[in-house]
C-alpha cells in the first residue's frame, strides 16, 4: 500500500485557476498540493489567451495604423509572419513551464506531476508519467480546476482529416494558404481575424444567423463586415456535413449541408468546449462526469469539502473570471478551515462570486474589438428587469475621430429603470477593450446614473462616449 501524503487542500489542475486557489489557501495559512498532467500554467498560458493575443496584436495594430493619416502609407505591406510567430513563441515560453513552476513553488505549494483522480472523500491518487502512484489526502478540501477541452463534432471523415482545434491554431508553425474556420464564437472570429491578417484565404462557416451570438447583435454585424472587407468569406446559416482528406495530408474538402464543397489546406473547428471531468474519479464520490454545479463560494452542491472552480462549473468560461472564482473559493476554504463564519449574506462579500451572475467582463480581440460586461438587452429582459437600451455611435466622439479616420463603432448601456443603475454595457470599435474596466466598475459597483454624471471623462478621449450615453438617456 502506498502511504498517503496529507495536505490541507489538494488542487486538481495547475492552470491559472488552480494556481490561484493554491495561492489563496496558502495565504490563509493552509498547506496545499497541486496536481498537473501537462504544463503548469494551463491552457491560457500555452494554447489560448497568451498565444492568441500575441498573434492578434500585430494584425489589429496594422489595421488601426492604416487609418492614421501620415502613418498609413508605411504599413500597407504584409506582416513579417515569422517574426510574429517567434514573438508568440516567446509569450508561451516556448511551451516550457519552468517560470510557472518557480512561481508556484515560491508560494509554498507542492507540485505533483501526473494524472490526478478522486478516490473517495478527500482522497486523490496521482499516476505519474512512469506509472508510479501516489496518494494524497486533504484535511479540508479538494478543488477541481481541470478546465475544458475543445469539442470536435462527430462528422463523417473528420477523424482522419486531422482538424485543427484552438490548440493547433494558436501553436501552428506555419500559415496555411487556405483556412476554413467552423464556428462564429470567440475562438472562431479571433482566429479568422489572425489568419486573414497573415495572408490566409479564410472562409468562416457559421451555423447560426451571425457572429458572437452571446453579445448584442450589432457586435457580430460590425465584426462580420470588417472580416468581409479584409477579404474573408463569412458564411452564415450553413453547417459542415462531412470532411474529406486523403491519408490525412494534402488539401481538405468540406462538404456543406447544402451539398456545396469548399477546399482548403487546413480546417479549424471552434465549436465549443467540454469539461475535463470524464476521468477524474467523480464516480467515486457519487457524481457524474460533466459540468459541476456549485454555490457562490464554488463549493459543489451537496458536498462540504469538494470545490469546482473555473471552467468546470460552467459559470463563466473566461480565464479572468476563473481567477476571480479562485480568489473567492480560496478565501472560503480558508475561512471554513478556521471555523470563521462565511459572509453569505453579503452578495458582494469576500466569499461570494456574485460577478459571475451580474458583472462578467469580456473582450474579443477582433478588428474591431468587442467588449461587454453584465447583461445584454435580451438577457436583462429575460431576467425580468425593466430596462432601456441607450445607444451611441462611438465614431461621433472627438477622441474616436482622432484615434482613426473613419472610426466605426457603437456603445450601448442597459439601464435598469427602477433602480437607475447599469445592468450591462457593450462596446464595439477599435481600442474599446481599454474602455471596459470603467464599465465593469460601474456595473459591479451598481453606481447610480446620478453619480455617473460626476465621473468626468477626459477630453479628447474615446471615454467621452460615457457622457454621450448619459445625455442620450437623459434626453430620451
Amino acid at each position: 500500500m502506498t502511504e498517503a501524503i496529507e495536505y490541507d487542500v489538494v488542487v486538481l489542475g495547475a492552470g491559472p485557476v488552480g494556481e490561484n486557489v493554491a495561492d489563496r489557501v496558502r495565504a490563509a495559512g493552509l498547506s496545499a498540493a497541486i496536481v498537473e498532467s501537462e504544463l503548469v500554467g494551463g491552457e491560457c498560458s500555452y494554447w489560448a489567451c497568451m498565444p492568441s493575443k500575441a498573434l492578434l496584436r500585430p494584425v489589429i495594430a496594422r489595421a488601426e495604423a492604416r487609418r492614421v493619416p501620415g502613418l498609413s502609407p508605411s504599413v500597407q505591406g504584409p506582416l513579417d509572419v515569422p517574426a510574429v510567430l517567434a514573438h508568440r513563441d516567446e509569450y508561451t515560453s516556448h511551451w516550457k513551464d519552468d517560470g510557472q513552476v518557480a512561481w508556484l513553488e515560491s508560494t509554498g505549494t507542492v507540485l505533483h506531476r501526473g494524472h490526478g483522480r478522486l478516490d473517495g472523500e478527500k482522497r486523490v491518487t496521482v499516476t505519474d508519467p512512469e506509472g508510479g502512484v501516489q496518494v494524497l489526502t486533504a484535511r479540508h478540501a479538494v478543488a477541481v480546476c481541470t478546465g475544458t477541452s475543445a469539442i470536435v463534432p462527430d462528422l463523417p471523415g473528420l477523424a482522419g482529416a486531422k482538424p485543427w482545434t484552438s490548440r493547433e491554431a494558436t501553436s501552428s508553425r506555419s500559415v496555411p494558404d487556405r483556412l476554413v474556420v467552423v464556428g462564429g464564437g470567440v475562438v472562431g472570429v479571433e482566429m479568422a481575424t489572425a489568419y486573414q491578417g497573415f495572408g490566409s484565404d479564410v472562409t468562416l462557416l457559421v451555423r447560426g444567423d451571425g457572429l458572437l451570438p452571446r453579445m448584442e447583435p450589432f457586435v457580430g454585424e460590425l465584426v462580420a463586415d470588417s472580416l468581409t472587407e479584409a477579404g474573408a468569406s463569412v458564411r452564415t446559416g450553413v453547417s459542415a456535413a462531412s470532411v474529406e482528406r486523403d491519408g490525412g495530408s494534402g488539401p481538405v474538402t468540406v462538404v456543406l449541408d447544402n451539398g456545396e464543397r469548399i477546399e482548403a489546406d487546413e480546417i479549424l473547428f471552434a465549436t465549443g468546449r467540454a469539461p475535463r471531468t470524464s476521468d477524474i474519479g467523480l464516480d467515486t464520490v457519487g457524481l457524474k462526469a460533466g459540468w459541476l454545479t456549485v454555490d457562490d463560494s464554488c463549493r459543489v452542491e451537496g458536498s462540504d469539502w469538494l470545490y469546482a472552480v473555473g471552467d468546470v462549473n460552467h459559470r463563466a468560461l473566461l480565464t479572468h473570471q476563473g481567477k476571480y472564482q479562485a480568489r473567492i473559493a480560496g478565501a472560503a476554504i480558508g475561512a471554513r478551515a478556521q471555523g470563521v463564519p462565511l459572509l453569505e449574506s453579503d452578495r458582494w462579500g469576500a466569499h461570494a462570486a456574485t460577478a459571475d451572475h451580474a458583472a462578467v467582463p469580456q473582450v474579443v480581440f477582433t478588428e474591431p474589438e468587442a467588449a461587454s460586461v453584465g447583461l445584454s438587452l435580451k438577457e436583462a429582459e429575460q431576467a425580468g428587469h425593466r430596462v432601456r437600451a441607450v445607444d451611441y455611435e462611438i465614431g461621433n466622439v472627438a477622441g474616436a475621430s482622432l484615434y482613426a479616420e473613419g472610426y466605426r463603432g457603437r456603445a450601448r448601456m442597459i439601464v435598469d429603470l427602477d433602480s437607475e443603475i447599469l445592468r450591462g454595457v457593450t462596446f464595439v470599435g477599435p481600442g474599446v477593450g481599454e474602455l471596459l474596466h470603467s464599465a465593469t466598475v460601474a456595473v459591479a459597483g451598481e453606481v447610480p446614473i446620478s453619480r455617473l454624471w460626476h465621473a468626468v471623462p477626459s477630453y479628447p478621449t474615446i471615454s467621452e462616449v460615457w457622457l454621450r450615453l448619459l445625455e442620450a438617456y437623459r434626453d430620451a
